[in-house]
């Protein structure tokens, strides 16, 4: 398997282009291997590579001084960008940290918006990606307002089983926003 052969699923099912404009597009990436504990994304900067996670696990959160809150995991291939700063070119509020070593396909901000303009596709691109974003920002909203941290659990555990077996319970209870001991209890009423 190529290190092209996920991120180019991806884009033949999601964001169909040319193969030309696919094969220019692969010739852009360049290949980044962190260590585990990178800090890939910080609050206040900004988003200045289109990066897709090949493989290993992300977290994404949101910080302050006194805590930090779990908001997603990435743990399939797919992009891990800010995609709303990386399009506007503004300010993150997001920090991503990487929970194992990973390998993340990368092109600069202006290189991807230059060839999706000569291949006439980057309005969909863009339009398709804050759908999909909008989307799951109202689900998360949803579910954490009126749902219990055991259902949370229950969905995560019916939707999202490799977060359960990949991601360390402390960073599970964070993104819940409960304490590990709750979230050791509502394990142990499940099981």
């Amino acid at each position: 398997m190529t290190k092209f052969a996920k991120i180019s699923k991806f884009f033949e099912t999601e964001f169909p282009l040319n193969q030309h404009g696919l094969d220019k597009l692969f010739s852009l990436f360049k290949i980044e291997k962190h260590a585990k504990g990178t800090v890939l994304l910080q609050e206040n900067s900004k988003e200045k590579k289109l990066r897709f996670l090949n493989n290993g696990i992300v977290r994404e959160y949101y910080a302050n001084k006194d805590k930090e809150i779990n908001i997603n995991f990435y743990v399939k291939p797919l992009f891990i960008s800010d995609l709303l700063t990386f399009s506007k070119n503004t300010t993150t509020k997001k920090n991503q940290e990487t929970l194992t070593s990973v390998e993340i396909l990368s092109i600069e901000r202006q290189l991807f918006f230059d060839l999706l303009e000569k291949y006439q596709c980057g309005k969909t691109f863009v339009d398709a990606s804050f759908q999909k974003l909008l989307k799951q920002k109202e689900r998360l909203e949803f579910n954490r307002t009126t749902k219990s941290p055991e259902e949370l659990y229950n969905e995560l555990f019916i939707y999202k089983p490799e977060w359960i077996q990949n991601i360390p319970q402390y960073h599970l209870a964070s993104y819940l926003n409960i304490t590990p001991e709750t979230l050791s209890r509502i394990k142990k009423r499940i099981s």
